[in-house]
Formats: structure tokens, sequence, C-alpha cells
């Protein structure tokens, strides 16, 4: 029996990416919905590539039009974030591939859960925002959470086969982003075009924007809390600009295991998809001879990359405070694309937000909906102060 896949976010990076794999693997897998937050045409065209049962659009109103182009197709057309939310629910349905970017992708993994759908999880924020929730459900529910960031993905592949042996530290590398070798008094002038060119990965904008700012190492460090009961304080960052160990764990005897691979998101995301096995792929291979440079790391300048540093503060406050973070966060990327604020101001609005934002130790699902609603609120008020 083939595996039935929805794909939450079908026309970003990993989305695309992921359609890549089934589109090499169709003996394995087949589509069986798709969604998307507003790019109609790209949605479209996959809709009629890979004839899913069910096609849905997050904007309203790109419904009629969506219908329209999709008229001749005997697929299911829905629109709006509760469709999403419905959509993963459906029986068919064996792996829910989570790739929707930021706070929107929380609702819909928890109602994934709660179906009992496997949850193959690209979106960082569902884990930042309600960690403890998200985990204690697949407790629960008995379902598997399996990473596809290519750093967890790294953690989960180096976990493999060590059953309770302990962990003593996690290893989670970072690429240093475009502005890794920048000087500190240089930030406040880049742009988002230079902070969109990332080196070494070809991903979305707002993923990229937290590589530059390296808020995604924070966000991977609290996720990877969740993912692998590990505590933060066991979890060191190390940048390694190369991109070739995707990361590592330490156990108590001193090993070192890591997962190496060339920089692709395919592999972690057919990782996920094939999980326990592995499948044979064509991907590109690590010619060890040419990385003539060798493999270098360093520690990170939490001083140049307050992103990185708040990340930390909020993980070690807990409650709804990583909560407030990806709010501001999410509202900061934002007005820097568009040219409201700088660089070094994403830092400055996202330390306010998280000062000013009500804190909740013991938050529950309406909390963070409301702790979500507040932090972008107070952020946007900043903003237009």
């Amino acid at each position: 029996m083939k595996k039935q896949i929805a794909i939450l976010g079908s026309t970003g990076s990993i989305g695309t990416q992921a359609l890549d794999v089934i589109r090499r693997n169709t003996d394995r897998f087949e589509v069986y919905a798709i969604s998307a937050h507003r790019s109609i045409d790209l949605l479209v065209r996959q809709a009629r590539e890979f004839r899913p049962e069910v096609v849905c659009i997050a904007d309203e109103s790109l419904y009629k039009p969506l219908v329209e182009a999709l008229a001749d197709l005997p697929c299911k057309v829905w629109a709006g974030s509760d469709a999403i939310a419905q959509m993963v629910t459906m029986p068919s349905i064996d792996i829910v591939l989570a790739s929707m970017v930021g706070y929107a992708g929380l609702s819909p993994t928890i109602e994934a859960i709660r179906a009992g759908k496997t949850i193959a999880l690209a979106n960082k924020e569902t884990l930042v925002v309600a960690g403890e929730l998200v985990c204690s459900l697949a407790r629960q529910y008995g379902i598997s959470i399996l990473p596809v960031d290519s750093e967890h993905s790294a953690i989960f592949q180096s976990l493999a086969g060590e059953r309770d042996n302990e962990v003593e530290k996690i290893l989670l590398t970072a690429s240093g982003g475009p502005f890794r070798t920048t000087p500190k008094e240089q930030l406040p002038f880049v742009t988002a075009a230079d902070a969109l060119r990332h080196p070494n990965w070809d991903m979305g904008a707002k993923i990229t924007i937290d590589s530059a700012t390296m808020m995604n190492k924070g966000f991977e460090v609290i996720e990877a809390k969740w993912l692998f009961g590990v505590p933060v304080e066991n979890i060191q960052v190390l940048v390694h600009p190369q991109s070739i160990v995707h990361s590592a764990v330490q156990f108590c005897d001193g090993s070192v295991k890591a997962q190496l691979g060339m920089p692709d998101m395919r592999l972690p995301i057919q990782y996920a998809l094939t999980w326990p096995e592995r499948v044979a792929s064509d991907f590109p291979r690590i010619d060890f001879f040419r990385l003539a440079d060798g493999l270098t790391f360093e520690a990170p300048d939490l001083d140049k990359f307050r992103n990185l540093a708040l990340a930390y503060k909020a993980m070690e406050r807990g409650g709804n405070m990583p909560c407030i973070l990806n709010a501001a966060n999410e509202v900061a990327v934002q007005a820097f694309l568009h040219g409201k604020t700088g660089f070094v101001g994403m830092s400055d609005l996202i330390e306010t937000v998280m000062m000013r934002t009500a804190f909740v130790a013991r938050p529950s699902y309406d909390d963070y909906v409301a702790t979500d609603a507040e932090a972008r609120r107070l952020a946007a008020e900043l903003l237009t102060a």
C-alpha cells in the first residue's frame, strides 16, 4: 500500500522539495492533499500533476479562482484555515508533512495529532510556541513526530539504535548565515536583499531572514529540547560554515555520532517519509577529497546575533515566553522585508515585546492563542509609534 501524504505548505521550499521526493518514489507515495497560503498558480500546477483528493488554499478570497482553475479535475477544493485543519483529519491520510511557515502551522498540526496521523514536522514554530502541549498530545495519541529540519533529522539519525544510552550533549550546527563574518558595526546598514543571500541553503524568505539573524537556530534549540527531551543547557550551537555536518550527539562516554550530507533538504524529507527504512536516491554525494579547506567549527557570537540570545532567554523563562518570542519575530521579519525596520531593529522590537507582553507560567491552548494575538498587536503598535 502506498502511503497517502498531506502536505501543508506545498508551494513553499519544503513543500516543493517534498513533491520532488514523491515524484521520484511514486511506487511508495501518493499525494492525498495539498495546501498553500496564496500561491494559487503553483498550487494549480501541483494539483494537475499529482491529482490529490483535496486542494486547499488558506486565503479565502482565492477560493473562487481556485475552483474555476480546477473545475475539470475531480478533486475537492476548500479554503480557509479551518478547512486546512479539517483536511488533515481525513481517514485516508497516513502522514502529514507540516511545512507551513510560522504560527499558522500550530492548529492543523494539533488536529492531525488528534486524528492519529504521523507528523513529518518541518514547521519549527509549532514546537517553539507550544512544545509542551504538542509533545503531550503526541504521547496521549501514540503518534510519531518525525523531524524534517536537517539539524533535527541529523540528531534523530544519530540517536538511532542508542535506546536508553545517556545523551550528554546535543551539538546543533549552524551555517552562520550571510553575516557570519560581517562586523557587528555594519549590521545596522545591511538590507533585506543582503540578508536573503544565504550562502548554502535555498529557503523561503522568512526562514532565510531567520537564518541571517540566527533566530532560526534559537528556534531549533527550543525544538530540540522538546523533540529529544534534553535540557537547553545541554544543547550547544556550533557555527559550521560548510553545512556538511548537519548536527551531532555526544554520549556519556564521550563518543560523538554525527550525520553528514550535502546541503539538500530532500534527504531529510525523504528520511522522514520512509522512516524507518532508507531508500536509494540519486541526491548529491559528499566528495571528501574536494573538501580541501576542511570542516571548521566556531562558537556563535551572542552579542552580535542577539536573537539567538533572546531565544535562550525565552526558553529559560518558559511558559508562554517562546510564544511571545515567535509572534514578535514574525512581525519583525515582515517589517524588515518591507523596509519598516532595520536588521538590528528586529532584535530591539522582539526584546521590547518580550518585556511588555503578559507572562503565563502554565499556558493552555487558549492562552497561546491570546498570547500570540497580544504580542502581534504590541509589536505592530511599536512599529508605528
